[in-house]
């Protein structure tokens, strides 16, 4: 008789259940950090190119160091490491926290100011080489490696949720109390997470090549991934369309400019992809998305591509809200199908270096399409930027679509069914 899948399978684990509290707590205050700085940087500059200045002050050193970052993560103990990073995180915070100081606002240009921000925007890059791939190794150490998939997806819902309220509460914040105590709030949350993280046990390094040499590591690393056409495809494509589609670095010039909807409205908009793709991920845990993989992301990337031009395009408020809603939805969809690609494919000492290649493939591209929105909006404008972007990847999905028919017809079920417990 069939076994029924139990969509509640890795709840049933203590440690998870921690685990999911700490990274509630961890991408809860980096979003609403994120805002907050966007906000602040905007309104002292008006520049839309400062914007995609952030991005790049954060994705020069996550790239530059990924890969060493996961190779440290496959020879170290995960949770103390992951204690690090948090550390590492609450000392930016801080640090932001202390420059958003009304007297040292009144006191220093705004140049130097912008300097110092980017600064620690900086340091959180080094930060987050290293927190992206602890986590993906930590998860599959807290529960059994039949329900990962389960796990990964109550992970990715989480970080969703997180990221809807993040943003969200940040825009109201900045209304209500301020850019300098919105910060106050975000160092508080990262202290929580170090403290719930606490509760959770040393884990054992299962890397049965401890000491190898770096350059040997990163080499068996890039050779997987590369070497596997499944990898490697998503990661591309995902990678060129949140490239080409990173509206949501001009959300602050939408919020202020073009839409007048001022900080509470930033904080929606924001939110709004968020929403989508935590939906989406919640109801992945009960209809999963591994059959017909392949076709099911090239449609997702496709939609989401409309979405932006939609978003672009609308002088409307609630328009560009739904737009952005729907955008995340369709965004959800490709998330969980590369997670799941990662996780049914990665062999358990790896895991470090490969989600470190995910970081430069994909995570990173947040930033790196942030950048190119900016760059592009100081060229020919910010509705034209995003109308461009939404129609590069409109191309890619289509040039995918033609060059990879191996890719269209990816299909992950009996990868999934080999991985359920018995």
């Amino acid at each position: 008789m069939k076994t029924k899948v139990d969509p509640y399978a890795a709840l049933r684990f203590k440690e998870f259940n921690i685990f999911l509290a700490v990274r509630f707590a961890m991408v809860f205050a980096w979003s609403m950090q994120f805002i907050v700085i966007e906000w602040q940087v905007y309104s002292l500059t008006k520049d839309p190119l400062s914007l995609g200045i952030i991005g790049l002050m954060e994705i020069i050193p996550a790239v530059s160091i990924a890969l060493f970052a996961g190779h440290i993560v496959d020879q170290k103990e995960k949770r103390n490491l992951l204690v690090k990073c948090i550390l590492g995180f609450s000392v930016v915070s801080l640090g932001l926290f202390l420059i958003t100081l009304p007297y040292i606002e009144e006191t220093y240009a705004t140049k130097n100011l912008l300097i110092g921000i980017y600064a620690l925007v900086f340091l959180g890059g080094l930060v987050r080489a290293f927190i992206g791939p602890t986590i993906f190794s930590l998860i599959a150490l807290l529960v059994p490696k039949g329900i990962y998939p389960n796990a990964a997806t109550w992970s990715s819902s989480t970080w969703q949720m997180a990221a809807v309220l993040g943003p969200a509460f940040a825009g109201f914040s900045i209304g209500w109390i301020g850019v300098h105590w919105s910060m106050c709030i975000i160092v508080a949350f990262s202290i929580m997470a170090l403290l719930f993280l606490f509760r959770i046990s040393k884990k054992p390094i299962l890397n049965p090549k401890l000491g190898e040499p770096v350059f040997q590591s990163l080499k068996d690393g890039l050779q997987f991934v590369f070497g596997s056409k499944a990898v490697f495809g998503a990661l591309t494509l995902d990678m060129i369309a949140v490239l080409f589609g990173g509206a949501v670095a001009l959300l602050p010039i939408y919020a202020q400019d073009i839409l007048n909807v001022g900080s509470e409205g930033f904080g929606i908009l924001r939110a709004a992809p968020a929403v989508g793709a935590a939906i989406t991920m919640l109801g992945s845990t009960r209809f999963p998305l591994h059959k017909n993989a392949g076709r099911k992301l090239l449609w997702a990337v496709f939609a989401f591509g409309v979405c932006i031009i939609v978003f672009g395009l609308s002088t409307s408020f609630w328009i560009s809200v739904m737009a952005l809603f729907f955008s995340g939805a369709v965004d959800g969809v490709s998330m969980i199908i590369r997670q799941t690609i990662l996780q049914l494919k990665t062999p358990d000492h790896m895991r470090g270096r490969v989600a470190s290649v995910n970081s430069i493939f994909v995570g990173s591209s947040n930033e790196l399409g942030a950048f190119e929105s900016g760059l592009t909006a100081k060229l020919m404008g910010t509705v034209t930027a995003v109308v461009f972007g939404g129609c590069m990847t409109l191309l890619t999905v289509g040039a995918t679509a033609l060059v990879s028919p191996t890719f269209r017809k990816l299909d992950l079920s009996k990868d999934v069914e080999g991985d359920n417990p018995h």
